[in-house]
């Protein structure tokens, strides 16, 4: 390279412009996520450590946290309702997530009539609103004007219904599947869309070698899908462990019957903001989001570092 050739390099890179239109364009966005999330976070982060005493605001450390966990009154209701968000956590990955890749693998295929019709009505209840959800399945659960023992006993299965919505051991699944319901278009989707991105020369290699069908979607498809479903499993986690719409919905702000559905969300929120004859206790409130924002942070950190490295290795 001659001496010409490096002092065009050089006087090109020193005459480079610099481009601060990006950070204009990114201003109002970093402006706005921080008023809206990170200034809110490092409040609840603070107010955790504080609480009230002679009526002024007072630091106690680590105080609220040993309330929560040991005061036979809190730590009741907060091992309650972690217990159940890791049931409702739990159904979802296990009913939800593989009736998504299911049903991504059946829409996938090739020869299926119809196909964007049955993606659209699949996705459709994601769109709707989580009150419009949880009312129209009261409707349909409630044992006097529901539409469910009628349904049953068209297939003589009257005999099993039962007031699902009303009993402390089978309220919490009933609930979890009813988001299940709303909530499985999107596996679906991400996975669909997973596996149209597949090349096809893997899926014509495959064929030359005999393998096709659902065998060909075990070997060669599913574990070209795994990041995907990585993705899905850790957006569920975060999801549930934020979860309040619709069990508030269904069940209401205490989480009926005895507090068989109660969650961290609903129990965040009347902690926070009272209910009925409990006054709100923005300490212990405070205390119970940064448990939950701890616990989303620890998921999310094993996926990162441990779930998504091992990944990476069946990557081509």
């Amino acid at each position: 390279m001659s001496d010409a050739t490096l002092f065009q390099d050089a006087a090109g890179v020193a005459r480079r412009p610099r481009r601060w239109h990006i950070a204009v364009f990114l201003l109002p966005a970093v402006l706005v996520y921080t008023a809206v999330m990170i200034l809110p976070l490092v409040e609840t982060l603070r107010l955790s450590l504080f609480n009230t005493v002679d009526g002024q605001s007072t630091f106690v450390g680590l105080g609220n946290f040993k309330v929560l966990f040991g005061d036979a009154r809190w730590a009741a209701d907060f091992w309650n309702a972690l217990k159940n968000n890791f049931i409702f956590f739990a159904i979802h990955m296990l009913v939800q997530n593989p009736i998504g890749v299911a049903l991504a693998a059946m829409l996938s295929t090739p020869k299926l009539r119809f196909s964007a019709v049955y993606r659209t009505a699949i996705f459709l209840p994601t769109l709707l609103s989580f009150v419009i959800v949880g009312f129209i399945w009261k409707l349909i659960l409630s044992p006097i004007w529901g539409v469910s023992p009628y349904l049953m006993d068209l297939v003589g299965l009257k005999s099993l219904f039962s007031p699902w919505l009303g009993k402390p051991d089978s309220a919490l699944i009933a609930v979890s599947l009813i988001s299940v319901w709303q909530y499985v278009g999107i596996p679906m989707m991400l996975i669909y869309a997973a596996l149209l991105n597949i090349p096809d020369e893997v899926i014509e290699a495959a064929e030359c070698d005999g393998v096709t069908g659902w065998s060909q979607f075990w070997k060669i498809k599913l574990p070209l899908v795994l990041p995907a479903i990585g993705i899905i499993s850790i957006l569920t986690f975060v999801g549930n462990f934020n979860a309040f719409d619709l069990v508030y919905t269904v069940q209401g702000a205490l989480a009926g019957p005895d507090k068989s559905t109660d969650i961290l969300g609903t129990l965040l929120y009347r902690t926070f903001f009272g209910f009925q004859l409990q006054l709100g206790d923005r300490s212990m409130g405070a205390t119970i989001a940064t448990v939950m924002f701890l616990i989303i942070l620890a998921g999310v950190a094993f996926y990162l570092f441990v779930v998504q490295r091992r990944i990476r290795r069946y990557q081509f």
